[in-house]
């Protein structure tokens, strides 16, 4: 079943003419694309440790097995398939909870959070961007009116490449509440640089690795690996970003 679907995969970048090669062996599959490597492991396999100058994309099977569309939608933003949008052609303004969550569930790959704050783009009329932040924290280490604030969650809508969306979005957002700054984190196994750092965010450091536990082709929700599971997954960690304004 891994196999087929790995295959599938494999026929699918090819159709967008994306891919170059790849290879399968017991533990992973390794994919070729005229920008990326994306290696697809079986089961409990560990990381593979690419050369830094390799732009690397690390996936897990319990991952198109569930998530398929997102994780095709997602390559193929990144190689720069999509209907390009420019920030200055939409319009922002903060959008309600259940707006922000629909459209995460739709679109983004991880958990959909709520947040605090919620800001949409909109394009014609159309959704085409949100990005979810916290509340304001006190840094009194750095000073009892400093406000960090944690950017939580960003996404486009699948089909849309939205030009400077992100920087439009914590723009608004700067100007309603004045933070000190903003923290974010970006997933390891996506990208070992974080496009973020183009707007002024700063790498500040890397989390662990965080395990995952899978049962079924599913991976579970956090906390409940007790339950039971067939195999743990180990990802890359994450880089810890910050703005500082």
């Amino acid at each position: 079943m891994d196999i087929h679907l790995i295959e599938k995969f494999v026929q699918d970048l090819r159709k967008e003419g994306f891919l170059e090669r790849y290879t399968i062996d017991d533990n992973m599959a390794s994919i070729y694309l005229q920008q990326y490597v994306l290696f697809v492991y079986l089961g409990s396999s560990p990381r593979w440790e690419n050369d830094s100058q390799i732009k690397a994309i690390h996936l897990d099977i319990d991952l198109l097995n569930t998530a398929y569309d997102k994780v095709f939608n997602r390559i193929r933003g990144l190689c720069g398939v999509g209907e390009r949008v420019y920030a200055r052609n939409t319009v922002v303004a903060r959008i309600d909870k259940r707006i922000a969550l629909d459209f995460l569930v739709e679109h983004h790959l991880n958990a959909p959070l709520a947040g605090k704050y919620r800001y949409g783009l909109f394009y014609q009329g159309e959704l085409v961007s949100v990005a979810v932040f916290s509340g304001g924290r006190i840094m009194s280490d750095i000073s009892m009116d400093h406000r960090s604030f944690e950017l939580l969650r960003f996404c486009h809508k699948a089909g849309y490449l939205v030009v400077g969306g992100i920087s439009k979005l914590i723009k608004a957002f700067v100007k309603d509440f004045r933070p000190n700054d903003i923290m974010t984190y970006a997933d390891r196994d996506w990208s070992q640089h974080s496009s973020l750092e183009s707007i002024g965010f700063k790498a500040t450091g890397m989390t662990g690795q965080q395990t995952f536990y899978v049962k079924d082709g599913k991976r579970l929700a956090p906390h409940t690996e007790g339950h039971g599971y067939d195999y743990e997954i180990k990802n890359k960690g994450s880089i810890k970003l910050k703005l500082y304004l």
